[in-house]
C-alpha cells in the first residue's frame, strides 16, 4: 500500500446519493467531528435530508430548463422511477439534448445536463474520493459524468443498496450496465456477503469494503430505553408498507386476512405506507377487528420506537440487501418476518431469530404470521438471540470505527493514484 502523501488540507469526499433518503443522511453523519470536507450532489434532485450535518450540498436543477427534452439517467428509466416512490417525478427527470425525445438507454453513451453538472461539480471541487451510494440512479448518474470530468476521474467508491445486482442484475440490458460501472470504479461496498460475491461474478476485482448496514449501527442503549415488555406480552403488528416495483405489503395484508388467528385487539401499525397500502389495511381492520396505526413520516427514533411496542415485524420484498426494517426489528425485540430474497439470512437462522418467506405467496406468509402470533416462546426466544447479534454486529460505535477505517484505506489508496493538492 502507498503511504499517504503529506496533506495540505483535510480529506475531501464527495458523495453521489439519494438526497431525501434517511440512509443518506446515517451513512455520512458516521462520517461527522473528523474535520473532513464532505461534499453531496443529490441524485434524486431533492434537497438534503434534514438530518444531514456538516456537508455541503450542490444541487442539481429539478426541472428542465425551457424548451428543454427530458429523459432520465438511471438503468432503465421504469425501474429508476419505481425504486425511489417517494421522489416525484418532477425531480427525476431532466434534459438530454439532441436526443429527440429517444431515451438513451446505454450508460456508456448517455449525454445529459445533470451528468454535465456532475461533471462540472467535480471538476471544481476536486474530491479525494468519489463516493457513489446506490448504483441504479446514483451510479449511472455518476458513470455518465465520468467521461466529461476535466483531468483523470478521482478514485471511485460505489456501493450497492438494496436490490441493485441481486435482483436488477438478473435482467439482460441492466446486467451490462451494472458490469460496465463496476469495472470503471476502483473499490466496492455493500451490506451483505451475498453481494460481495454478486459483484466478483460481474467481474469487479477491485478491493472490496468490510460488510457492514448501508444505515450504519444503532445506538443501542438508547434503543433499549425504547422497548416496551417482551415480545410475547406485546400485542402490536408492525408492517412496512411499502407497495411498488419490489414492495409487497398488499401481500401481507391478504396473509393477515387468513393467517387465521384472532385479531380483534390487536393493532396493525404501518409505517413507510403509501395510499394504497392505507386503504387496504383500514378494510382489513374493519374486517378483522384490528386496531389500525399508520405512522406518519417520522425520524428514525419513532420507527424503532413502533418496533420496539411490536411483536412481530413485518417486511415483504422481491429485492432487498439486508432490509434495513428487519434489522430495527431484531434491535428492539420484535420477531421478523422477512422475505427471504433479502440477505436477512445472515443475521439469523429461519425458525429461530426470525421467519423467512417468500414475498409474494400469501399462504406461506400465513402460515409464518400464525407461528409467530401464537407461539410465546418462539418470540422470546428469538428476542433473547438478536439482541446477542444485535450487541455483536449492530453497535454504531463499533461500525463508525469500521466506516472511517475503511475511508482511511481508500484515502491511502487513493493517494497513490496521485491526489489533488
Amino acid at each position: 500500500m502507498s503511504p499517504r502523501r503529506p496533506m495540505l488540507r483535510p480529506p475531501r469526499v464527495l458523495f453521489v446519493a439519494l438526497g431525501a433518503s434517511v440512509h443518506t443522511a446515517r451513512w455520512l453523519r458516521q462520517l461527522e467531528g473528523l474535520g473532513w470536507d464532505l461534499h453531496l450532489v443529490p441524485s434524486d434532485g431533492m434537497e438534503g435530508h434534514a438530518d444531514l450535518r456538516e456537508v455541503t450540498i450542490h444541487a442539481l436543477l429539478r426541472k428542465p430548463p425551457h424548451g428543454e427534452r427530458a429523459a432520465h439517467v438511471g438503468l432503465r428509466s421504469p425501474l429508476a422511477l419505481g425504486h425511489h416512490p417517494s421522489v416525484s417525478q418532477r425531480g427525476l427527470w431532466f434534459p438530454v439534448p439532441g436526443l429527440g425525445g429517444r431515451l438513451e438507454r446505454s450508460l456508456g453513451r448517455q449525454v445529459a445536463y445533470r451528468p454535465r453538472l456532475l461533471a462540472r461539480v467535480i471538476s471544481r471541487v476536486r474530491p479525494d474520493l468519489v463516493h457513489t451510494l446506490e448504483l441504479n440512479q446514483s451510479g449511472a448518474l455518476t458513470l455518465a459524468a465520468r467521461g466529461l470530468v476535466r483531468g483523470p476521474f478521482p478514485h471511485w467508491v460505489v456501493t450497492n443498496w438494496g436490490s441493485d445486482l441481486s435482483l436488477l442484475g438478473r435482467l439482460p440490458e441492466e446486467a451490462l450496465a451494472l458490469r460496465a460501472l463496476l469495472a470503471a470504479c476502483q473499490e466496492y461496498a455493500c451490506e451483505c456477503e451475498r453481494d460481495v460475491r454478486l459483484a466478483r461474478e460481474f467481474g469487479f476485482q477491485g478491493p472490496v469494503w468490510p460488510v457492514v448496514p448501508n444505515s450504519g449501527g444503532f445506538d443501542l442503549a438508547a434503543a433499549t430505553r425504547l422497548r416496551s415488555g417482551p415480545p410475547s406480552r406485546r400485542r402490536v403488528i408492525a408492517l412496512k408498507g411499502y407497495q411498488n416495483w419490489a414492495g409487497r405489503a398488499l401481500v401481507a395484508l391478504r396473509a393477515l386476512a387468513t393467517c387465521g388467528v384472532d385479531l380483534r385487539g390487536w393493532t396493525l401499525a404501518l409505517h413507510s405506507a403509501s395510499p394504497d397500502v392505507v386503504l387496504a389495511a383500514r378494510l382489513l381492520a374493519l374486517d378483522a377487528g384490528l386496531r389500525l396505526e399508520v405512522l406518519p413520516p417520522s425520524g428514525h427514533e419513532a420507527v424503532l420506537a413502533l418496533h420496539g411496542r411490536a411483536r412481530v415485524s413485518i417486511g415483504l420484498s422481491i429485492g432487498d440487501g439486508i432490509s434495513t426494517s428487519a434489522l430495527e426489528a431484531m434491535v428492539m425485540g420484535s420477531f421478523p418476518v422477512q422475505s427471504d430474497s433479502s440477505a436477512a439470512g445472515e443475521w439469523f437462522s429461519d425458525g429461530s431469530g426470525g421467519l423467512l418467506v417468500p414475498a409474494e405467496d400469501p399462504q406461506a406468509v400465513a402460515a409464518a404470521l400464525r407461528r409467530a402470533l401464537t407461539d410465546d416462546a418462539l418470540v422470546d426466544a428469538a428476542a433473547a438471540r438478536n439482541a446477542a447479534v444485535s450487541a455483536a454486529r449492530l453497535d454504531a460505535r463499533v461500525i463508525r470505527a469500521t466506516v472511517q477505517a475503511a475511508y482511511e484505506r481508500a484515502l491511502e489508496r487513493a493517494s497513490g493514484r496521485g491526489r489533488p493538492a
